[in-house]
């Protein structure tokens, strides 16, 4: 099985928030990210410019202490995700997700690593045209 494209680097965090406005305005108000995206009054997606952070508000605790949600890996096409999804399963990783298509044009899977960690493989738009 050949390997698909390189990724283009991890460059999108999600975290899961009790403190969703405080949060929200710390990596607004004093790192300076703007807002890329607020798709519902419990998600944001924040942005330097040559990344994404999701901010998820948590309504009633964590699973345990787990406060990450996913790590994601950008690729520039929405080929990639696909192409990327078979080859994994190919080589027996455990997939969460099939490759959809979001409302925002990303194309993204997500499945795990072998510590149980989710993984996210992404094609972002507004992150491809930043990267050229």
């Amino acid at each position: 099985m050949i390997k698909p494209n390189p990724t283009t680097g991890m460059r999108h965090i999600a975290l899961f928030v009790k403190n969703y406005e405080a949060t929200e305005q710390f990596y607004v108000e004093l790192l300076g990210m703007i807002v890329e995206w607020r798709p519902d009054d419990n998600a944001v997606y924040l942005t330097s410019g040559n990344d994404n952070l999701a901010l998820h508000r948590v309504e009633h605790g964590f699973a345990g202490e787990q406060h990450l949600g996913h790590i994601g890996f950008f690729l520039n096409t929405p080929e990639d995700v696909d192409q990327w999804f078979e080859f994994l399963r190919g080589h027996d990783v455990k997939m969460k997700t099939e490759p959809r298509t979001h409302r925002d044009g990303a194309r993204s899977f997500y499945c795990l690593d072998p510590d149980g960690n989710t993984v996210q493989m992404i094609f972002h738009p507004p992150m491809v045209v930043l990267a050229e």
